[in-house]
């Protein structure tokens, strides 16, 4: 069933370049008010779900920070952190979420930058090049997470900050028409889950739409684990539900983790 010649990144840029056409909820870039109020010190961001982050885990002071975020176009977080002092720089796979950033950033004076790329390479950066970098849940489009974790630390100063999100696997357990249209919860696949290996392109198709993006599960070990090989301390833990999935009342969906790169 697996579909050998399917490249997960050309799929999901084209995937997430509509997604900013049709208006998905994570496109839809801060408005001019929220950029001042940041300005101003009154600020969030999300890292899951919808509930603001944790504030302690981001530095006192932005001011002159260089902060990556990471996977993480679509003029929502990156133009807050820069308003509130940050030096930004916004890293995606779409052209079309860095246009949201981009669009931002005209709109408001803010000095943003914007790179185009894959989060598994970071190789247009050089070591050490980042005090925080944020990583709100995106690492389901890659098939591998350990490149991340990697490249993360290698581009983050000693005693840099990783805030990273990412969904809880047991998500994947269930049948997604009987969870969507019925509310059902029916156990169908093993994990880790992948779309590529569990269907194939037609029926991909089918079930999510032929240009849905393309989503893997990952073990924790791979999330967590990953991060601690990668030589991360964890000193931050939190979880949130989904805010409409029918799961939501049984389970949390996504995890957060706060690592700090020795110094």
């Amino acid at each position: 069933m697996q579909d050998m010649v399917v490249d997960p990144g050309v799929h999901n840029r084209a995937a997430w370049d509509k997604y900013v056409q049709e208006g998905n909820e994570w496109t839809r870039p801060v408005s001019a008010e929220e950029v001042e109020r940041a300005r101003m010190g009154d600020w969030s961001v999300v890292l899951i779900g919808r509930e603001p982050v944790d504030r302690s885990w981001l530095p006192t002071d932005l001011t002159g920070k260089d902060v990556l975020c990471l996977a993480s176009g679509g003029g929502q977080q990156g133009p807050i952190l820069a308003a509130a002092g940050a030096r930004v720089t916004v890293f995606d796979n779409s052209p079309r979420q860095l246009g949201q950033d981009q669009m931002v950033a005209a709109r408001d004076g803010l000095e943003l930058r914007t790179v185009l790329g894959d989060m598994r390479d970071l190789s247009a950066f050089g070591n050490a090049a980042f005090d925080v970098v944020f990583h709100p849940v995106s690492n389901v489009f890659v098939p591998d997470v350990a490149p991340v974790w990697r490249e993360c630390f290698r581009v983050l100063r000693p005693g840099g900050t990783l805030l990273a999100g990412f969904l809880n696997p047991d998500v994947y357990l269930f049948d997604h028409e009987a969870l969507d249209e019925r509310g059902e919860l029916v156990v169908v696949h093993k994990l880790p889950y992948s779309d590529v290996t569990q269907y194939s392109a037609e029926e991909r198709a089918t079930k999510f739409g032929a240009d849905a993006p393309l989503e893997y599960s990952h073990t924790l070990t791979d999330q967590i684990g990953g991060q601690l090989a990668a030589g991360f301390v964890l000193t931050g833990f939190a979880e949130a539900p989904h805010q409409s999935n029918a799961s939501a009342p049984y389970m949390s969906h996504y995890f957060a983790t706060l690592a700090v790169k020795p110094g």
